[in-house]
């Protein structure tokens, strides 16, 4: 199987993709062992002609990033195409890089037949009309050459337009969907219809401890790098100490899937470490630099090709991979991956999730729509950070709202969550339900290594869509309750040390953990318990024209026939302001306004006692 694609002239050039598809040709994780790249060059794009469509000779020369060769042929010459083609496929299967085919060729009937080329390329289109076809040039080069004679070519042109007309016959009479069953091959047994009904997805004891074992563990001779010590260790004694963090929960998901037979692939540009230091999935030995992968180290792995799986006894791998600096080619290509394979979790993380939105494009034409346009399933896991810290426009919001207005027919799931416990039983969801759905998830920055959670909540449950309120759960009078506040992320650990800060005792506060698909029931069954007179708030941090808050009470209005007050900040056209300061001012007053001040003590208050109420 040789990967072939065909463009123009004007794409070629004119779409930076193609740049950064050329770029990772090359690189670990990215390559494809050479793409054969094959442009019909007809000098003009739609209108455009090739003087305003790039700045280079040719329109191949994006191949001189990685070195590739061009071969110019006339489309005029078959003989010449041929051999180009030849020459093409055997270069890329001896030095496995990509190559690309430059044919030049032309329109005689414009971009469509309707189009009028005369309007945009006069003489061109003129020196169009006056030549002969391809085939009459060709034909009458083999009759001069006594290769064919006349009844030789009236038999050729004969026989082919026989075959087209009966092509066509054949297509009017029984016509067939062309579409490829993603049912079919390595998608046999997946489900096409999304589901609350959640796999279990709680491990053992005894395998958190190999997990935790593994992933505290180093080769004999290898240098840990000193500041990485207390990592490795704190991961070793995580059975111990019981309290785990977002960043713990995430290795730990890993780890057990590996167990379980699923590989995993991970890729984005600071993947390996994590832009937050909080992963560490690729050590580096300090004096060597060598690389090592803790949770490839837990058991002997195994190799697909060798046979069934061994449980007890092996694992599978897991690939990490550090990206160039680009979102649309690189969440292209494991979009990709998720529709090759559905046994392996595939996942692309942004630096920040803000940057998501150079793949936009990817996502607005296929994560989104895919499914409903061709029927095609994907199961790729996005991780976008995301979260309000001060930290600036550009590194605050993963734009959760323009995920919310693609969302329909149950086409992705959009989730927030707001512990370590529930990123774990949703990665391990992810991995294990019985259909294959795109997983956008807003994953917290200055949470990552606070403890959110305990172990014991990873050897049982599941993930929640909606929390209820802990304290409430616990035994609390639920009567007296006044105002529900309906929050998603981190914002709730902020929300919740305000409220033990001055004891408002008269406010309930319910995490939205999974946005899309909306569990209309679970909602219900949750407010059900508080009074029918009780305030309903939706609560964000983000700009009101920005986040869940539209999406989620038009939810609670279309679907339960509530009305929810929104509580937020004002619509802006910035995610965020750009100054800490300001930032501060800001998410204190917001937390005023849905909690209640604290009359004696300074804004940074609350913000330094979140960890505190997370235990």
């Amino acid at each position: 199987m040789i990967p072939l694609i065909i463009h123009g002239d004007s794409a070629i050039s004119g779409q930076g993709i193609v740049y950064e598809m050329v770029n990772l040709s090359q690189l670990e994780g990215y390559t494809t062992g050479g793409t054969v790249h094959v442009v019909v060059n007809n000098l003009i794009g739609f209108t455009t002609i090739p003087e305003d469509a790039r700045s280079s000779r040719y329109c191949t020369d994006v191949a001189k990033v990685a070195g590739a060769p061009v071969l110019h042929v006339n489309g005029e010459d078959p003989e010449a195409v041929v051999a180009a083609a030849q020459m093409a496929i055997e270069y890329r299967q001896r030095f496995r890089k990509d190559v690309f085919i430059d044919m030049w060729c032309y329109r005689r009937y414009g971009h469509n037949e309707q189009d009028e080329a005369s309007f945009t390329q006069p003489i061109m289109a003129g020196l169009i009309k006056r030549k002969p076809s391809t085939m009459k040039v060709y034909a009458e080069r083999l009759l001069a050459e006594g290769v064919l004679t006349d009844s030789d070519m009236k038999t050729i042109r004969t026989r082919l337009d026989e075959s087209l007309e009966q092509a066509q016959d054949a297509a009017k009479s029984s016509p067939y969907d062309p579409t490829i069953d993603p049912g079919s091959a390595r998608w046999s047994g997946v489900q096409r219809t999304f589901s609350f009904d959640s796999p279990k997805t709680a491990i053992s004891e005894a395998m958190l401890k190999e997990i935790c074992d593994g992933l505290g563990r180093v080769p004999e001779g290898f240098k840990v790098n000193p500041k990485l010590e207390r990592v490795l260790e704190g991961r070793r004694s995580l059975p111990q100490t019981k309290d785990i963090s977002y960043a713990d929960a995430e290795s730990l998901a890993f780890g057990s899937l590996l167990l379980e037979g699923t590989p995993i692939r991970l890729s984005g540009q600071d993947s390996r470490r994590g832009t937050f230091s909080h992963r560490h999935a690729v050590l580096r030995d300090f004096k060597t630099g060598a690389p090592f992968i803790p949770l490839n180290g837990m058991r002997p792995e195994w190799e697909p090709g060798e046979g069934q799986f061994d449980p007890a006894t092996q694992q599978a791998h897991m690939c990490v991979y550090d990206s160039p600096l680009s979102e649309a080619s690189v969440v292209g290509i494991d979009y990709g991956y998720s529709l090759a394979d559905p046994s392996m979790l595939v996942m692309w993380e942004a630096q920040f999730g803000d940057f998501v939105n150079g793949a936009q494009v990817i996502i607005d034409q296929f994560i989104a729509s895919a499914e409903a346009k061709w029927e095609r399933w994907s199961g790729l896991v996005m991780l976008l950070p995301h979260g309000y810290e001060g930290a600036g426009p550009e590194h605050s919001s993963a734009r959760m709202e323009r995920f919310l207005k693609l969302c329909a027919g149950d086409n992705m799931q959009i989730v927030h969550p707001s512990t370590g416990p529930q990123i774990f039983h949703l990665l391990r969801r992810q991995a294990k339900q019985s259909f294959r759905k795109p997983l956008i998830v807003f994953t917290p920055k200055s949470m990552l290594r606070i403890p959110t959670g305990t172990t014991d909540e990873l050897t049982s449950g599941h993930f929640l869509e909606l929390i209820d309120d802990p304290r409430f759960v616990a035994g609390s009078n639920r009567k007296a309750v006044t105002r529900v506040v309906l929050c998603a992320g981190k914002f709730y650990h902020e929300l919740a040390a305000r409220r033990d800060e001055i004891g408002r005792d008269d406010i309930a506060i319910v995490r939205v953990e999974q946005l899309y698909p909306f569990h209309a029931q679970l909602c219900k069954e949750i407010l059900a318990r508080y009074p029918k007179s009780a305030e309903l708030v939706f609560a964000q941090e983000e700009p009101r024209n920005a986040g869940g808050a539209l999406f989620i009470l038009d939810r609670l209005r279309e679907t339960l026939g509530l009305e929810g007050k929104y509580m937020g900040r004002s619509a802006s056209p910035t995610p965020a302001v750009g100054s800490k300061r300001v930032h501060k001012q800001e998410q204190h007053e917001l937390i005023d306004d849905i909690i209640g001040p604290v009359p004696t003590e300074a804004p940074e208050t609350t913000q330094g006692k979140v960890a505190q109420a997370t235990k």
